[in-house]
């Protein structure tokens, strides 16, 4: 009797890792709890069960040391693919052209922002999980608003006006609709359907549900303070 055997995905995970930041200076290498703040995405990365290889893309020798260090590939990134309004899918794509990967179909990528040091390897092999056994285009991680966007307000000619239907600013809480933002965390899709679609959005997109706990994204002093508030009591 035949039996049809499917080929393995290669699993790579893909840290894009800017020196240049504005709103924290050199916060990808900066003391996050005694440790790199990379080096957190570095070592859930290698600890996946799932991930063949964790590559930083990088135009910084700094970070290029430290991510060595802590065991991942460097690929260096060209100056014009580092700048401020950069789009970090272009670092995806020279990863992939950097890595000369040809079964697309079969070559899955895992985005892991370095700015998400909460986001464990349990989180990873779960996401990836919920992309290898549903048919879907991606995966993305999210947490639930912990404060309703359907009571945001917009200020317009300098008056408040609600952003949304009057209606929902009448509502309780526990009434709304429940909803949720991308975290920034966990992107998954295959090297196939990026190159097609240059995005990891699709209308066939999975969410990983994160609790807001491990869903810090450091962008600024306070998601600093935050973070490593939550890393202290953790430990303890």
């Amino acid at each position: 009797m035949n039996c049809k055997i499917t080929p393995k995905p290669k699993i790579i995970a893909i840290i894009p890792a800017r020196g240049g930041s504005k709103g924290v200076p050199q916060k990808n290498i900066r003391n996050l709890a005694e440790k790199p703040l990379i080096a957190y995405s570095i070592e859930a990365g290698t600890a996946s069960k799932y991930i063949d290889m964790v590559a930083v893309s990088t135009e910084d020798q700094e970070i290029t040391t430290i991510s060595e260090k802590y065991g991942a590939e460097v690929v260096k990134r060209p100056d014009s693919l580092a700048q401020d309004d950069s789009p970090t899918i272009d670092a995806v794509f020279h990863v992939i052209e950097s890595l000369n990967i040809q079964n697309e179909k079969l070559t899955i990528v895992v985005l892991l922002q370095p700015t998400s040091p909460l986001r464990n390897s349990q989180d990873i092999d779960s996401a990836i999980k919920l992309f290898l056994i549903n048919d879907c285009d991606s995966v993305i991680s999210v947490s639930e608003y912990q404060h309703s966007p359907y009571w945001a307000y917009k200020i317009d000619d300098k008056y408040l006006k609600p952003l949304f239907d009057n209606n929902y600013l009448k509502m309780r809480r526990q009434d709304l609709p429940k909803s949720y933002m991308p975290n920034g965390a966990i992107y998954i899709s295959t090297v196939g359907f990026l190159q097609e679609c240059k995005s990891f959005n699709s209308s066939r997109t999975l969410p990983y549900m994160m609790p807001a706990i491990r869903s810090v994204d450091i962008d600024t002093e306070f998601d600093f303070i935050l973070a490593e508030s939550i890393i202290t009591m953790s430990n303890k």
